[in-house]
C-alpha cells in the first residue's frame, strides 16, 4: 500500500549524518512516498539533497545526491577554521581527526569559544558554501513534489524564516545552518519587509518548523528525524557537558511548543470543541537514536570526519529499520510518538 508522508528533519551540524542514514534507508522502502519536508540547517541540506536528486532520478537519484553532500562534508574538516589557515596547519589537522575518531572531541573546540568569526574580517569565507553552491536549484526549487520548506531565524526580530519554492537559494541553506559562534551573518534581501536581513540558524526559531507540513495539501503523517535528544540521564559537570546541554535544551525547545501545540488541537478535536476536519489532526512519528546522541558532544556537529560521518549513517539507517519494523503499518493509520510522554 502506496503511504505519502512528510518528513521534518531536525538540525543538527555534522550530525544530520545521522538523517542521511534514515533517508537512506527508507528510500528503500516500497510504498513510502515523501510528499513534503521541512528542514532546518543539516535538515535543510538533507533536504535539498533529497529533492533535487529526486526530481533528477527518482530514489536512485536522491540516494546520490545525499551520498555526494555528505562525501563534501566529511571533507571541509573542522568548520571554524579557514580552508587557507587549516593548509598551513597540517599537523593540528591530523591531530585533530585523531582525537576526533578517538574521544571524539575536537581539539578546536575551547579556542572557538573566545573568537568571534568576526574577527577574519573581510577575509572570512564560509566553508559550506561551496557545498551549498553545488546544489542544482532549478531542481531544489522545482513545483514538483516533495514540496521543500526551509528554515531561518531573523538576527533582529528572532522570528522564523521559512524559505520555500524560488526562495530557496545557496544563501537561504547556509542562513539556515548558520550557527553564530561559527559563522558571519548570512544577510539576504527580503521582500516582505523590503530591507537586507540578517539570518542565524533556524534551530533558535523552529527546529524543524512543522506548521508548514500543516498545509491540506499534505500527508496528515509527519515522520520527525531527531538528532538532538530531548532526555540526557546525566547531569552535565564539565565545561564541554554543560555547552553541549544547553546546545540541545535551545535546539529542542521550539519544537516541544510545536508539540504542545499539536496535542491541545488533539485535546479539541477529541472533546469536540473543534469540528473534525476544522483543523489538521496530524499523525506524528519519531525517529532518533538518544543512546548514540547522548555518547557525542556538541563539538562534533562542527568538526565533521569520515569515522563520525560513517557511524552516524550506520546508526540512521538501523534506526529506520526498527521504526518501519515496528510501525510501518502504523503509517497512514494512527500515531506512534507519545506526545505525553515527550512533553511532560
Amino acid at each position: 500500500m502506496t503511504v505519502p508522508i512528510s518528513l521534518a528533519l531536525q538540525g543538527g551540524g555534522a550530525h544530520g549524518a545521522f538523517t542521511w542514514g534514515v533517508l537512506d534507508r527508507l528510500l528503500d522502502e516500497p510504498g513510502i512516498v515523501v510528499a513534503g519536508i521541512s528542514g532546518t540547517s543539516a535538515g535543510a541540506l538533507n533536504g535539498a539533497a533529497f529533492k533535487a536528486g529526486w526530481v533528477e532520478d527518482g530514489a536512485a537519484g536522491a540516494r546520490a545526491q545525499l551520498d555526494g553532500l555528505w562525501r563534501q562534508m566529511g571533507a571541509v574538516g573542522d568548520w571554524r577554521l579557514q580552508p587557507w589557515l587549516t593548509a598551513l596547519m597540517p599537523v593540528a589537522r591530523v591531530a585533530g581527526e585523531v582525537a576526533e575518531a578517538l574521544m571524539p572531541v575536537s581539539p578546536q573546540g575551547i579556542a572557538a569559544q573566545l573568537f568571534s568569526p568576526y574577527a577574519w574580517g573581510p577575509a572570512w569565507r564560509n566553508p559550506l558554501e561551496p557545498v551549498v553552491r553545488r546544489f542544482r536549484y532549478d531542481r531544489v526549487c522545482a513545483k514538483e513534489p516533495p514540496a521543500l520548506f526551509v528554515s531561518a531565524t531573523n538576527v533582529r526580530t528572532g522570528k522564523i524564516r521559512v524559505f520555500e519554492g524560488d526562495e530557496i537559494s545557496t544563501g537561504a541553506i547556509l542562513a539556515s545552518a548558520c550557527l553564530p559562534t561559527v559563522f558571519q551573518a548570512v544577510e539576504l534581501e527580503d521582500p516582505r519587509t523590503g530591507r537586507r536581513e540578517a539570518f542565524w540558524d533556524g534551530g533558535y526559531a523552529g527546529n524543524p518548523a512543522l506548521f508548514p507540513l500543516f498545509d491540506a495539501g499534505l500527508p496528515d503523517d509527519i515522520v520527525i528525524v531527531s538528532i538532538n535528544p530531548f532526555y540526557r540521564p546525566d547531569l552535565p559537570t564539565t565545561p564541554i557537558e554543560i555547552q553541549s546541554r544547553i546546545n540541545e535544551i535551545s535546539f529542542n525547545s521550539s519544537l516541544l511548543r510545536d508539540l504542545r501545540a499539536i496535542r491541545f488541537v488533539k485535546e479539541l478535536i477529541a472533546e469536540g470543541k473543534v469540528a473534525r476536519g476544522a483543523m489538521k489532526d496530524v499523525r506524528l512519528h519519531l525517529i532518533a537514536d538518544d543512546d548514540l546522541m547522548n555518547d557525542l558532544s556538541s563539538t562534533t556537529k562542527i568538526a565533521p570526519t569520515p569515522f563520525l560521518l560513517h557511524r552516524l549513517r550506520t546508526a540512521g539507517r538501523a534506526a529506520a529499520d526498527r521504526f518501519l519494523r515496528d510501525h510501518r503499518g502504523d503509517l497512514g493509520v494512527r500515531p506512534t510518538l507519545d506526545l505525553d510522554a515527550v512533553i511532560d
